[in-house]
């Protein structure tokens, strides 16, 4: 007898509906699973056995195969346990099959036929509303995760008999309920106000233009001067998350299985900081079956590069792409995946490897030729992608000493949500055009258009430090963002002024 169960199933961060067709024949007794299954899918067919017959169930020993369709593409861990089991026991009769139509099931059984929470549960249930499945019954740790999908029923199991009781109409299983809210205000306080770091005013300004926005951050100063704590503070000073980035980042952390359990939607804007040691497949994702890196896992948040220069030279010019673009494109030998990562990339650096080049105190002890093979390690390419370059600099004792904590966040934040509604009725339309940091060459001509006054000042500063066509182009968005938080319709040679200072690497001679 032939019996088949609809399940969903990842590739990258999308999913796609597999049909498991599970086919009970005559033959010597043997359970094969085709289809390109890997490893985790194959072994499945112990975990499914097991569980099973540990939750009161016999198969009769029969030849039984079951194929994983479409059959081209290769289908990897555990999420198939649930719809395999119930194949076995729809051709076996007992199951319904008439009650698996415009169903979809997935999670992994232990071998005493409970049921395991899975990754990407957001995703499937997504594929499964797009190709017109009513009701999809997973886990129930994923269920609120599920949830959060509308138009579709979620249904939350803790075991293979709980779901069998659904089906035979004995005891139904309630549907999942999503957490939906607004900003997570625990999660803001959880990063800290940006009153708690003394002094540091230009780079608080810097911090708040970079936030308004959505521009690249570079911060070199020496080891102390607050370059990590002010970075760690950006997410407290950016708009919270609308629904829709929401599920955009809880979709790629879902896939990763980075998700918190308790958190079933992200919040809170996503802050990464990875290790110098990083590999360049842990950064931008990789993997014989590509999954998201340290990119994809910061999208519609914070990525933090402490140590800049110490990253290796490999892994940095691999950011290229996704700073540019927005999205990573993995590609192998038998898939091509693209995996979103539109971010703000915020670096901190020292000056020099000692770290105190220019500090004003004459302590660096470097070589003119260590301190330009130093800064070296970060290509030009790279710098002209971050549109503010800021000096950190020694916080005075008396600053460093002051007892007041001013907060600050708050009233930075209700500025950059403002400049930041201004930029969202200036893009409304355009495709993955949020704010001035996203500015494509049209748009730039389109609102970035500079007055004579500004265009002069801009050929003297281009005369001056010799700055790419890129960089150009960057000093206008950057201007175009000032002008925003000035609530400014035209670009203003003072606008101009501040961007172009926020170009220090270039303006400055590492001897």
């Amino acid at each position: 007898m032939l019996a088949q169960v609809s399940s969903p199933a990842l590739r990258g961060i999308e999913s796609y509906l597999v049909r498991v067709e599970v086919n009970l024949g005559v033959g010597l007794p043997s359970v094969s699973v085709v289809g390109l299954a890997e490893g985790a899918v194959r072994e499945g067919r112990e975990r499914v056995w097991a569980a099973l017959h540990n939750s009161g169930f016999s198969i009769p020993p029969q030849k039984i195969t079951v194929n994983l369709a479409p059959a081209d593409i290769r289908k990897e861990g555990s999420t198939f346990d649930l719809a395999l089991a119930l194949g076995l026991l729809a051709g076996t009769g007992k199951v319904p099959t008439g009650t698996l139509a415009q169903m979809a099931f997935v999670g992994e059984l232990g071998l005493d036929g409970s049921l395991r929470p899975v990754r990407g549960v957001l995703s499937m249930a997504e594929g499964c509303r797009r190709s017109g499945v009513l009701t999809l019954v997973v886990p129930s740790e994923n269920a609120a995760e599920g949830a959060v999908v509308q138009g579709l029923e979620v249904l939350g199991a803790r075991s293979l008999l709980e779901v069998v009781h659904h089906l035979r109409g004995r005891k139904r299983i309630p549907p999942g309920v999503a957490v939906v809210g607004g900003p997570d205000r625990r999660g803001l306080g959880r990063i800290g106000d940006l009153g708690e770091v003394r002094g540091q005013g230009h780079v608080k300004r810097a911090m708040e233009v970079t936030a308004a926005g959505g521009h690249n951050l570079l911060l070199l100063g020496p080891p102390g001067a607050g370059k990590t704590m002010l970075a760690r503070r950006l997410p407290g000073i950016l708009p919270p998350m609308t629904l829709q980035e929401s599920m955009e980042a809880t979709r790629i952390h879902s896939v990763a299985g980075v998700l918190d359990p308790g958190e079933p939607l992200l919040r809170h804007r996503p802050f990464r900081a990875p290790h110098h040691t990083v590999s360049d497949g842990g950064l931008v994702g990789g993997g014989g079956i590509p999954r998201p890196g340290e990119v994809s896992l910061a999208h519609n948040g914070v990525l933090f590069l402490d140590e800049l220069p110490e990253f290796r030279r490999r892994v940095l010019e691999a950011l290229r792409q996704p700073v540019e673009d927005g999205h990573v494109v993995l590609a192998r030998a038998r898939i091509s995946l693209r995996f979103p990562s539109r971010f703000v990339l915020v670096a901190a650096m020292n000056p020099c490897p000692c770290g105190f080049f220019g500090d004003g105190e004459d302590r660096c002890t470097c070589d003119p030729s260590h301190i330009i093979r130093y800064r070296n390690r970060v290509s030009g390419p790279l710098l002209d992608r971050i549109d503010l370059h800021v000096p950190v600099g020694r916080v005075p004792f008396q600053e460093l000493t002051e007892q007041t904590v001013r907060p600050e966040s708050a009233a930075i934040r209700k500025r950059v949500q403002e400049a930041r509604s201004l930029q969202g009725a200036r893009f409304r339309g355009r495709v993955g055009v949020h704010c001035n940091g996203q500015m494509g060459p049209g748009e730039i001509r389109k609102f970035c258009a500079p007055t004579p006054e500004v265009t002069r000042l801009l050929q003297r500063a281009l005369d001056r430090l010799g700055l790419s066509a890129r960089a150009y182009h960057r000093i206008l968005k950057v201007a175009r963002t000032v002008a925003d938080l000035d609530a400014s319709a035209e670009i203003g040679p003072s606008h101009v002024a501040e961007a172009i200072q926020y170009r220090s690497m270039d303006r400055t001679s590492p001897v």
